[in-house]
């Protein structure tokens, strides 16, 4: 039996960055040898141990043969007599494909180290085109590795699995799961300017890949372009350090843009409610989680109101803090604010500038928070009207905070 360390977790200690997760590969073993040796299985389509003190993944050294289209359509085969050498020709690209021995020699049949150090990233072999979920992961990558470049071949090969209707076979769930690792790596933009070029955004968010080319009011907007706009916008809720339901949000916020009538551009009257038809539309179809879903809604829905605070009325601030549940929710409520300061700063020279309004709308939450509705239910004889009686000490909390703002 030889035990292995494979993957990122050599790849990141070559790049010299902490190391999260260790893989393991085993080679000369069979399932039997691994409980006898108190492992736990845990793998459903090929045999995966958990170690019985630290937990770590050690998989049977594998080999994999295409059965069906899509990702899930494979054969494994695990054996004593499978070797290192071939487990690691099944894996993506290069930098990902090297091993490191017990002695701690580096194993790197494919020039990893090489692709390393020219920062690129290289599928291992052809059979790289069988699993279209190595799109979405390429993608990821650009995202992490921000100064990393995509071989062209690689980016070649990438194009023809898209013709050939790979990318159509993948599950919802899966979709998600690479799209959200995505918008949380460093430049989230890097993701989705690599799906765009080799057209698997197209077929896989065709709400978000409309949006290039359609053009907004450069006094609002000076980059124009909304998809530039849109990838500007998820790269500063990244720098924010936003959670992912602000930065799924920031992603999805201007979707309707890709519906505005050609005759009324650069203008977008009522993009919001279209955004927010969409947004439905999309975490329906990729089963997008409660949490993520529910913020997209009302950032889609709001965010031009909450950039306008100083603009509305009182009445009109307290239904929008109600209408985002601000007053029983207030930590999801800093989500939305968080994710409209990307959009106010997500444009062309505007990135330094201060978001105001998080301040005013916090603002306006503590002044209604503050009013004691238990009081105030107590004080009215008729119950009928506390709700009315409620909701005025709140419109006029928010009207002494307007006075004394000025």
């Amino acid at each position: 039996m030889e035990i292995y360390a494979v993957g990122g977790a050599v790849r990141d200690e070559l790049m010299g960055l902490a190391v999260k997760d260790r893989d393991w590969v085993v080679v000369g073993a069979t399932p039997q040898d691994m409980l006898a040796q108190g492992f736990v299985p845990v793998g459903r389509d090929f045999p995966v141990f958990l170690h019985p003190q630290t937990h770590e993944e050690y998989a049977l050294a594998r080999t994999e043969r295409k059965t069906a289209p899509g990702y899930a359509g494979f054969a494994f085969h695990a054996a004593p007599g499978v070797t290192l050498e071939q487990d690691l020709v099944r894996r993506d690209l290069t930098i990902n494909a090297m091993a490191r021995g017990e002695t701690g020699a580096i194993i790197d049949p494919h020039n990893g180290r090489a692709d390393l150090a020219a920062r690129v990233l290289r599928h291992v072999s052809p059979a790289f085109a069988e699993d279209p979920v190595r799109i979405l992961r390429v993608a990821r990558f650009a995202a992490r590795f921000t100064d990393f470049s995509i071989a062209a071949e690689t980016l070649r090969l990438m194009r023809d699995m898209v013709a050939a209707g790979e990318v159509d076979a993948l599950v919802s769930e899966r979709v998600w799961q690479e799209l959200a690792r995505g918008l949380m790596e460093a430049k989230p933009s890097r993701m989705f300017d690599v799906l765009r070029e080799c057209g698997a955004l197209a077929r896989l968010l065709p709400e978000l890949d409309a949006l290039w080319g359609v053009p907004q009011r450069a006094d609002y907007h000076p980059e124009v372009d909304t998809g530039v706009h849109v990838m500007m916008v998820i790269d500063m809720a990244a720098r924010l350090s936003a959670a992912l339901p602000a930065r799924f949000a920031a992603l999805t916020h201007d979707l309707g843009k890709g519906r505005t009538p050609a005759d009324i551009l650069p203008r977008h009257h009522g993009h919001e409610l279209k955004s927010l038809a969409m947004v439905e539309a999309v975490c329906e179809r990729l089963r997008v989680p409660t949490d993520c879903r529910d913020v997209a809604r009302l950032v889609a829905r709001f965010h031009g109101d909450m950039h306008r605070v100083a603009e509305l009325r009182p009445e009109t601030q307290l239904t929008l803090l109600e209408r985002c549940d601000a007053l029983r929710r207030p930590e999801r409520f800093e989500l939305i604010l968080l994710a409209c300061e990307a959009d106010y700063r997500g444009r062309l020279g505007w990135e330094e500038r201060d978001y105001v309004q998080a301040a005013a709308w916090r603002a306006a939450l503590a002044a209604v928070r503050a009013i004691d509705a238990g009081a105030i239910a107590g004080a009215t004889a008729d119950p009928r009207a506390i709700p009315g009686n409620i909701g005025a000490a709140r419109v006029e909390a928010l009207r002494t905070l307007r006075a004394a703002s000025r």
